[in-house]
């Protein structure tokens, strides 16, 4: 058991990363439980424990012992992987921490000061407007208490990180002191508390206690991000990545070679070292170019037709409507380098066929409790033929990751214009004009995105009182514009409800997109009784496809 250490090297980090990650894995349901709203998007957990799996994963294979290099790495591993707003929020908070490393070899307790100063400073500064209360808070007190025991605790790294994890707690626990809605859910928060746990198991991983990973059964998982692989892809083949090892290696020819060879490609490093990651129908070639350049390692070959078949059992088990086209027979629109580009994030395949037609480049599969990664969202925009590009991110939660990537893009000028719901992300694309001038356009699109009103319908997940609304767990509940507007027993009732709420003003046009879970006769039906009982609106149904919403409204 260990008891006193004064300092970490490489591997001793890459270790406790690990067990910080192992010990999230085996709470992160617990994570997701703590989501304040009843609506199925408590995946805070989840986001935070795929973050840092890819952070995880960027390591597995580095053998330094220069701790700055894998603090490096695992910084560059989170960002990649980075889902949601929470597993964002922490891949800042590994930047600031390797940032405050990268040209040390070892870690002592001064370091850690200082590194976790610097991790909480640049999760702080991530954020456009930081809200006390959330895991920003636990950052932040954590690295205070750093700074107040640092003397107190003489060296030792893990006296100190024990006080450290013990301020984290009591933040933790305060938190809802500072944000009334966590009060009244009667949680803390959730954010918050997936970094505790990562902390937590780093400690557990100094005091030389086990940390066993528990296997969860199938049965278990039941949303999406966790069935698929974290950085899953529509389509069929493989994905490949590897490292190549060379000498005088030139990143943008192998990258204009790898990008012909399939798609999603990245390519990135230096003249020594050249990271490649490409989804290809035959992996032998890009492996064989690679080794024509030179040694090859870190070799990873996933195939994507099992991950394509684990979505169609799941879409088995939930029919869609037989006339649904996928949005991939749609061909994606003719641009020229001069053009803009558009990159939109879809809930479900029917979305994903309206934001083609309304000439969306590239899409981006993903939504509520399937958060798509910094990564997938760089690949994304990379794709794009255009040297201009918009990114509509249609889901409040995947702001940062969208902003985080529109960052990375650094051969290209990227704007996110902040769509909260996919209504705004459509009424956002009808006044695109590819030709326009950028500015112009953004604009445009920018004041569209609010010209309409968005319901959505689902089923409560918890129960709570919220914005005066009372929800049992089970009940149907309606939200407008993202708030918790009613709740009800019976879906015609919240359907007709939600529209009075809506149209507090004349309104002419209501569409629906049902979701995956609703019949098309069903909802054939819902709009014949809408249509009674609202006949001076016109009413259009759409098939959305998204997961756990039965309805989300549009109102113009």
């Amino acid at each position: 058991m260990v008891e006193h250490t004064t300092s970490w090297d490489g591997q001793t980090l890459k270790r406790l990363a690990q067990a910080g990650c192992d010990w999230l894995d085996q709470h992160h349901t617990l994570v997701n439980q703590l989501n304040v709203f009843p609506v199925p998007d408590g995946d805070t957990g989840t986001n935070m424990l795929m973050t840092m799996r890819n952070a995880i994963k960027e390591i597995a294979n580095n053998e330094s012992n220069h701790i700055g290099e894998i603090a490096n790495e695992i910084a560059h591993g989170a960002m990649m992987g980075s889902r949601g707003n929470s597993g964002t929020i922490l891949s800042q908070i590994w930047q600031g921490f390797a940032h405050a490393l990268r040209d040390q070899s070892t870690l002592d307790a001064d370091l850690l000061v200082k590194s976790l100063r610097e991790a909480a400073d640049t999760a702080y500064r991530g954020v456009i407007k930081p809200v006390e209360g959330t895991i920003l808070t636990v950052a932040r007190e954590a690295a205070e208490e750093a700074e107040e025991a640092h003397e107190s605790t003489q060296g030792d790294i893990t006296a100190l990180l024990d006080r450290v994890i013990e301020r984290a707690r009591d933040a933790l626990a305060r938190t809802p002191e500072m944000l009334p809605i966590l009060q009244k859910a009667g949680v803390v928060d959730s954010g918050g508390s997936g970094l505790v746990y990562i902390f937590e198991g780093m400690l557990r991983a100094l005091r030389g206690e086990e940390i066993v990973v528990i296997e969860r059964a199938v049965a278990d998982v039941e949303d999406l991000a966790e069935t698929l692989a974290p950085e899953d892809e529509e389509g069929y083949g493989y994905d490949v990545q590897f490292i190549v090892k060379g000498a005088n290696l030139d990143v943008s020819i192998i990258r204009s070679a790898i990008d012909q060879m399939g798609w999603s490609t990245v390519v990135v490093g230096n003249e020594r070292a050249v990271k490649v990651h490409v989804h290809v129908h035959d992996p032998g070639i890009p492996l064989s170019y690679g080794v024509s350049l030179g040694d090859i390692s870190d070799i990873v070959v996933e195939n994507m037709q099992e991950q394509f078949q684990d979505y169609v059992r799941e879409r088995t088990e939930h029919p869609t409507a037989p006339h649904e086209t996928p949005a991939e027979a749609f061909a994606a629109p003719d641009l020229e380098a001069d053009d803009i580009g558009i990159v939109a994030v879809a809930s479900g395949e029917g979305l994903a066929q309206v934001f083609r037609q309304l000439g969306a480049a590239e899409l981006v599969m993903g939504g509520q409790t399937n958060n798509p990664s910094t990564q997938e969202l760089f690949e994304a925009i990379q794709r794009v033929p255009t040297q201009k590009v918009v990114l509509l991110p249609n889901n409040k939660n995947i702001f940062l990751a969208a902003e985080q990537a529109a960052r990375l893009a650094k051969d290209r000028e990227v704007v996110v214009i902040p769509t909260r719901t996919m209504p705004q992300g459509i009424s956002a694309l009808l006044p695109y004009d590819p030709k326009g001038e950028f500015e112009q356009v953004a604009a445009a699109m920018r004041e569209a995105k609010d010209e309409i009103v968005t319901g959505e319908v689902t089923t409560a997940t918890r129960s709570v009182e919220l914005n005066g609304v009372e929800v049992a767990e089970g009940q149907i509940i309606g939200l407008v514009d993202g708030d918790l507007a009613l709740s009800g027993d019976d879906l015609e009732q919240v359907m007709q409800d939600i529209i009075r709420r809506m149209c507090t003003i004349d309104c002419e046009l209501i569409t629906l997109y049902y979701g995956h879970n609703v019949q098309e006769d069903d909802a054939n039906a819902m709009i014949e009784t809408l249509s009674t009982a609202f006949p001076d609106q016109e009413f259009e149904l759409v098939y959305g496809g998204q997961a756990h919403y039965y309805y989300i409204l549009s109102a113009e």
